[in-house]
C-alpha cells in the first residue's frame, strides 16, 4: 500500500456537535429530545443542539417543538434581544434542490408584520417581522451577504434569524438535528461551497442562525457502515447466546459500543481494521473524491421531511417571537 497524506485531505461538518474539540457542554434530556449546550468565547458565541429521533407524527412534533422554542428564548436571551426587537428572517438555499430548501420552507410558516408595524397597526403582542429569501448566487448572480446587507439598510432590523440547511459527518444526524446559534453562519460552508459570512461582526447587528443536517457525503457513508459492520460482529460475539430467538432486523446495536480488538479488526477488514478512526475516514475520502464518487446524498424521505421540519422551525419562531402563540 502506498504512503497516503491524510492532512490533505478535510471532512466537512457544519455541526459544532461533531467538532473534533473537547468543548465543555452542558447537557440535558427532555421526553425523548436531547439538547447539548455550548458555550465558547464572546467573538464565537453560543451553541445548542436539539438531538431527536422523529418530527413525523403529532407527539414527537410536539415534543421537539415545544424544546426548539425553550431554546430559541435562552438564545435571545443570550444575545440581549430585546422584547421588541425587530427582526428579519433570512431563508438561505435553493428552493429547487428539495435538500437546500429549508429556508425556503420555514419562510412559508413565518407569521409576517413589519406591513403593520410600517402602518401603526402593530398589536402589542406581536413583534416586528419581516423575511427574506435571497437565492442563491448560480441564479441571481449576487452573493446573499450583498442582498442581505442591501435590504438592512433599507429596513433596519433589530437582528436576523437565518436559515440554512447543512452538512453533517455521522448519518444519524440527517433531519434529526437542530442547530441553534448566534455565532452567525457561512452559508455553503459543509460542502466546501464559502460564501461570505452572515455574523454580528460582518453585518454590525445580531446574527442567530437555525440549521438542519440534510446531507452527508458518500464517504461518510461508507466510514460509518464499516463501524456499524464492526459494532454488529461485536454485538453477536458478545449476545449470539442470548439473542437466538430475536429476528436479526430487531438487534439494536448502534448504541452499543465495540468490543473487538485490533487482532479481530484486522481479520474483518484486513489492513484497513488495523487503521484509526480518522485515518479510515480520509482514506475513503482519498478513494472517492479524485474520481468523483464522493457525492452529497440525503435520505429517500427528505421532500416529507424538509417540509415538517420547516414548520416546526417556523412555528417555534412565531411562538416565540411574539407573545401570542400561533400555529399555522
Amino acid at each position: 500500500m502506498h504512503s497516503v497524506d491524510l492532512k490533505k485531505y478535510n471532512l466537512r461538518s457544519d455541526l459544532i456537535i461533531e467538532n473534533k474539540n473537547n468543548y465543555q457542554r452542558e447537557s440535558y434530556e427532555e421526553n425523548k429530545v436531547h439538547v447539548d449546550y455550548i458555550h465558547l468565547n464572546k467573538k464565537n458565541g453560543d451553541y445548542i443542539t436539539i438531538s431527536f429521533d422523529d418530527v413525523t407524527d403529532i407527539d414527537n412534533y410536539n415534543r421537539v417543538l415545544n424544546i426548539v422554542e425553550k431554546e430559541l428564548k435562552r438564545i435571545l436571551e443570550l444575545s440581549q434581544i430585546k422584547e421588541n426587537a425587530k427582526c428579519l428572517i433570512i431563508g438561505l438555499g435553493n428552493n429547487k434542490s428539495t435538500p437546500d430548501s429549508l429556508g425556503h420552507e420555514v419562510l412559508e410558516n413565518i407569521m409576517v408584520t413589519r406591513y403593520l408595524d410600517v402602518l401603526n397597526l402593530m398589536d402589542q403582542r406581536y413583534r416586528s417581522v419581516s423575511i427574506l429569501e435571497p437565492g442563491v448566487i448560480g441564479n441571481t448572480g449576487i452573493d446573499s451577504f450583498d442582498i442581505i446587507e442591501s435590504i438592512i439598510k433599507k429596513t433596519k432590523p433589530d437582528f436576523i434569524v437565518a436559515i440554512d440547511s447543512l452538512a453533517a459527518i455521522n448519518i444519524e444526524r440527517i433531519e434529526k438535528t437542530i442547530q441553534i446559534t448566534n455565532a452567525g453562519i457561512k452559508p455553503g460552508s459543509g460542502i466546501g461551497n464559502n460564501r461570505k459570512e452572515i455574523s454580528l461582526r460582518t453585518l454590525k447587528i445580531p446574527v442567530i442562525a437555525i440549521g438542519v443536517p440534510t446531507v452527508v457525503s458518500s464517504s461518510v457513508i461508507v466510514y460509518d457502515t464499516l463501524q456499524y459492520l464492526i459494532k454488529k460482529i461485536s454485538y453477536h460475539k458478545t449476545n449470539s447466546l442470548k439473542d437466538k430467538l430475536v429476528p436479526s432486523y430487531n438487534l439494536n446495536y448502534l448504541k452499543k459500543s465495540s468490543d473487538l480488538n485490533l487482532e479481530e479488526k484486522k481479520q474483518l477488514l484486513g489492513l484497513v481494521g488495523t487503521l484509526s478512526e480518522e485515518e479510515i475516514k480520509r482514506l475513503i475520502y482519498e478513494v472517492l473524491n479524485p474520481i468523483g464518487f464522493n457525492l452529497i446524498v440525503s435520505t429517500k424521505e427528505i421532500d416529507f421531511n424538509i417540509k415538517k421540519l420547516g414548520k416546526l422551525i417556523g412555528n417555534s419562531l412565531n411562538n416565540t417571537l411574539h407573545q401570542k402563540k400561533n400555529n399555522i
